[in-house]
């Protein structure tokens, strides 16, 4: 199924309390700068600005008139803000993250460096990126911190709307939702993270627009799937199939595409191209998906594996049982090693992004006895241990770092 190049314009949802006219694809600016780093001007090369530009320009030809980024996407926001100049859409809906910070004052210089970058006087939608812990809540919110901030920018024209991004359990999620305080939030939800279900539902509830953050990377490193998901989603590519299931549900609104290349955009306007057909395509894709893992787990394992799993703040070492036993149903339901480890390795390093730590520490700093008082209410207490010994033997050994320390 090959996407139609020629393509001009995306369907478009109201995106919540907004009434913003959003199309279902979003242009995602975490994939397309040249660094991590935020570079001086003259350090950027001719040949990665002129990729940049050629991703841009193909998406404002397919309709994606979103265009999202962040203040510590490296230089992103720098390069971006060179080709929007060159790029002219008069249809454009530009979106910068700024996170929350202690001292407000950190927090609006943050801001006002971020206009700078992208050369624009007004942000149409800025988002508190990485509202992952209360504190953070509690920074933005608190009288005089981060939304203080935000609401009077919004005063003098500069913000048309303010929402979050999060990375961060569900129940905050829900509870930063239901202060009222935002407009929109942009979170994870994908066929093999569900978890924040119920956060969706809040955001229907409370009117907030939904941006479901980077479905092909964050939702299985799609762009090199395994044979075994290739084969259980056929004849949909697992982007194409994943990103269907996103927009299928009338609580999103739009998806974000992380795009290094224009070709990167292919799968997405297939899947929109097939959006119509969707209750037809889903159903046998996943179905396969469901039987395959039942298969390979077991049904009592997989509908029960999640019951009397103490969160990671109370697993001794901070082991993040919940997280690795997940990823052990990922390598062995559908064969997805490298997306596992990778996750596997960002426990433990990623800081609030990704909190608790992996497996590393049991029979070291973490007895076997140790682990298994906090497993009394699961009904796979003595399974656990060897299974997580077994993973940290398939995963262990590759440490990773998020790409920014933010």
């Amino acid at each position: 199924m090959k996407a139609s190049l020629e393509q001009s314009s995306l369907p478009c949802r109201r995106f919540g309390r907004t009434g913003l006219s959003m199309p279902v694809l979003s242009l995602g600016g975490m994939r397309f700068q040249q660094s991590w780093t935020d570079l001086e001007a003259e350090v950027i090369t001719s040949e990665s600005q002129q990729l940049l530009q050629d991703i841009l320009e193909r998406a404002v030809a397919c309709g994606f008139h979103h265009v999202e980024t962040a203040r510590h996407y490296g230089s992103s926001e720098r390069q971006l803000g060179w080709a929007l100049r060159d790029v002219l859409d008069p249809q454009r809906l530009l979106q910068s993250k700024v996170p929350p910070r202690e001292d407000p004052k950190v927090f609006e210089a943050e801001l006002a460096l971020s206009f700078e970058r992208l050369g624009c006087e007004r942000l149409d939608l800025v988002a508190i990126h990485g509202l992952n812990l209360s504190e953070h809540l509690e920074q933005t919110l608190r009288p005089g911190g981060c939304m203080d901030v935000l609401r009077r920018w919004q005063g003098d024209g500069r913000i048309g709307h303010v929402g979050f991004s999060t990375h961060g359990p569900t129940d905050l999620i829900v509870q930063a939702i239901e202060t009222d305080a935002f407009d929109y939030v942009n979170l994870h939800w994908y066929f093999i993270y569900q978890d924040n279900d119920p956060a969706l539902d809040a955001a229907a509830r409370h009117d907030l627009g939904v941006f479901i953050i980077s479905p092909t990377d964050k939702g299985g490193h799609l762009h090199s799937p395994s044979s075994q998901l290739l084969e259980l989603c056929a004849p949909l590519h697992p982007i194409v199939f994943n990103d269907l299931f996103c927009l299928q549900d009338p609580r999103v609104h739009t998806i974000s595409v992380g795009a290094a290349r224009p070709s990167d955009l292919d799968r997405h306007l297939e899947a929109v191209d097939l959006l119509q057909s969707a209750a037809e395509l889903l159903p046998p894709v996943q179905q396969r998906l469901v039987d395959a893992a039942q298969l390979a787990l077991g049904e009592a394992w997989w509908t029960s594996w999640q019951r009397g799993l103490p969160p990671w703040q109370e697993s001794p070492g901070e082991i993040n049982l919940p997280i690795l036993l997940w990823l052990h149903n990922l390598v062995e339901a559908w064969g997805m090693e490298g997306y596992a480890k990778a996750r596997y390795g960002l426990l433990g390093s990623g800081s609030h992004w990704f909190p608790g730590a992996n497996a590393e520490a049991l029979d070291a700093d973490v007895s076997e006895t140790a682990l298994r008082e906090v497993l009394v209410n699961s009904p796979w207490c003595d399974q656990i241990p060897g299974l997580l010994r077994r993973l940290r033997n398939r995963l262990g050994g590759h440490p990773q770092q998020r790409l920014t320390s933010v």
